[in-house]
């Protein structure tokens, strides 16, 4: 090879390298475009997409598990006003949500309605007990009358059907249902249920605007609630918590609307935690969301009995009689964030973070929850009466805590595959195309480039006369 052929065959080597390094780069934006529009295409809620095959599918098991709590002094709570020794026990595991959305209709390209059908089945494989297992609990009826009724009638009342402060129930009646002998009708925390529904929800399905896809536009046919007399807090806002808008921003707290607990909330993130070898965001409750409104003003509009949250100084508490119609107060499990007058208004609880709290792993990409644990308690009131007999030795309010459940679901090992195949696979693929253009090219570049300026700088052979002698 000549001197000119080794010159041009590096300066072709040297352009070659630079323009195989640039088309790697040039694919970075495009391949990010590429990904961006294909998962606003399958999250979009409409026939033939992943996200609609996943929101409509009830493959994934969601489970609640119970805890209910056992009096242990009931005699001397109600003859000496002792404080409640409770001791927990759980968990009563029934699955849940296990029937498709019903009545999914299209009323255009940019919403859809759906209703949520509720079930229980027991799990005793997951249970600590059988739902025939005895517990001594608050008497919902007393406790109901007590909150809603005069004292002097609902005395006639408790004492006709001699009735005292707390009952014996087994799991399955205190869950689901049992014909109370004071007020002659069925009674359950959770009465009726099967058979019942959730809704109607009326959802965006992104088709316009993917940042708004599974936000919830109307429940029950309102845009808004009517229990709080305040338009903040009366607001429906987020989705039911099953989805977000894709590609999620750990500066921006997610909304969600609870049915159960009759308002919106958000979470913030926490960290990034691996799910079987996806990274998600975890998002918690803060403890914002419960504070009293003397730390939160947000929260003024919730509290709606100042005697009892001692003029809205208490935390941790929401009460829902204007929602449930029923003197019901939700928490969380053992008043975690609640003020110490609830926590040490009964003995034996003992908040924990890690076990109650509420959380949330949503896959930042897709903006899928891909596990959660949404834990809640359910608490009712009792207190000092002097026209109620089985009240007169009581001395002071006392939120009693019944019970508590952990709805929860996770990401199964099928699910988790296909979806780091389908989705995580191919983005690393490219993302590796990508990079191996650019290496290679930087690498043909820098060697030809180098060769170049070698042979470049070589001093010329020169030829020296013969001399003859």
């Amino acid at each position: 090879m000549t001197c000119c052929d080794l010159k041009c065959g590096l300066i072709t080597g040297t352009v070659l390298g630079a323009l195989i390094a640039v088309l790697g780069g040039i694919l970075i934006p495009v391949g990010n475009m590429l990904i961006k529009n294909t998962v606003h295409k399958e999250t979009v809620l409409e026939n033939g997409t992943l996200a609609f095959e996943t929101w409509t599918s009830v493959d994934i098991a969601i489970h609640r598990q119970f805890w209910l709590f056992d009096v242990q002094n009931a005699d001397d709570v109600v003859s000496q006003g002792a404080k409640p020794v409770l001791v927990q026990k759980g968990p009563y595991t029934y699955k849940t949500r296990f029937i498709p959305k019903k009545n999914i209709t299209f009323n255009d390209n940019y919403t859809v309605s759906f209703v949520l059908p509720a079930g229980a089945i027991f799990e005793p494989s997951m249970s600590v007990g059988t739902e025939e297992d005895i517990f001594t609990t608050l008497n919902l009826a007393v406790a109901g009358v007590y909150s809603l009724l005069g004292h002097k009638f609902a005395n006639l009342l408790i004492q006709r059907s001699n009735s005292s402060l707390f009952q014996n129930r087994t799991v399955k009646e205190l869950l689901w249902g049992y014909k109370d002998p004071m007020l002659g009708s069925m009674l359950g925390v959770f009465y009726p249920y099967n058979d019942t529904f959730d809704g109607p929800y009326t959802v965006f399905t992104g088709k316009d605007d993917i940042n708004k896809v599974a936000t919830i536009e109307r429940w029950q046919g309102e845009t808004s609630l009517s229990y709080w007399n305040d338009s903040y807090c009366n607001k429906i806002n987020g989705t039911d918590g099953s989805s977000f808008h894709p590609f999620l921003d750990k500066k921006e707290p997610l909304f969600f609307f609870v049915s159960d607990i009759c308002r919106s909330i958000s979470a913030e993130y926490e960290g990034t935690v691996d799910l079987k070898g996806i990274d998600v965001y975890r998002y918690v409750l803060p403890p914002e969301a419960l504070a009293s409104p003397a730390e939160n003003p947000d929260n003024q509009c919730f509290c709606t009995d100042p005697v009892i949250t001692k003029n809205c100084t208490m935390a941790g508490l929401l009460d829902l009689t204007a929602c449930r119609g029923a003197p019901v107060y939700i928490s969380l499990p053992h008043f975690l964030y609640g003020s110490k007058d609830l926590v040490q208004g009964v003995i034996g609880l003992n908040p924990n973070f890690d076990e109650h709290s509420i959380f949330m792993d949503v896959e930042p990409i897709t903006g899928f929850t891909m596990r959660f644990a949404k834990r809640l308690q359910l608490n009712m009131l009792y207190g000092p009466s002097d026209s109620i007999v089985i009240l007169n030795k009581i001395k002071d309010y006392t939120i009693f805590p019944i019970l508590w459940v952990n709805e929860t679901a996770g990401l199964d090992d099928e699910t988790a595959d296909l979806f780091k195949k389908e989705l995580i696979g191919r983005m690393e693929l490219l993302e590796g195309f990508q990079i191996g253009l650019i290496v290679v090219g930087l690498i043909l570049f820098a060697s030809c480039l180098i060769g170049l300026i070698v042979v470049c700088m070589k001093p010329k052979n020169t030829k020296l006369p013969l001399v003859v002698k």
